[in-house]
């Protein structure tokens, strides 16, 4: 029988954290370059620890785990209150962009300039 002292953590939680990134007041896409360029340097199964005050981060790093296959484990809270975010790298994650980690690095650039999407006179 387990008790709460002897039993293991659920596979999904981290139970040693491989680095803390703090994103300081970084918009989302910031924070984004930040903690990819991070996680290109890390070993499988490491888990990061992204603080961060965007209040976008909540709905954007999930997305980003489900984009590049890196597995959102959740969220908490740091002692000075501040949004703490888990990630998991895993070693089947696709690449994205370096300089746009929203984009997977076999996405076609965006168009630049000025692209009318209208034809009407």
């Amino acid at each position: 029988m387990h008790n709460a002292e002897t039993a293991a953590a659920p596979p999904d939680r981290p139970t040693d954290v491989t680095l803390v990134v703090d994103g300081g007041d970084r918009a989302c896409g910031e924070l984004l370059l930040v903690l990819a360029a991070e996680i290109r340097s890390l070993p499988a199964r490491s888990v990061v620890r992204l603080v961060a005050t965007d209040p976008a981060a909540v709905v954007d790093l999930p997305a980003w785990c489900h984009l590049t296959g890196h597995r959102f484990l959740g969220a908490g809270l740091q002692p000075d209150d501040r949004a703490h975010y888990d990630v998991r790298v895993t070693a089947s994650a696709r690449p994205t962009q370096s300089v746009s980690p929203w984009r997977l690095d076999n996405d076609p650039a965006p168009p630049t300039g000025n692209v009318r999407k209208d034809t009407a006179p």
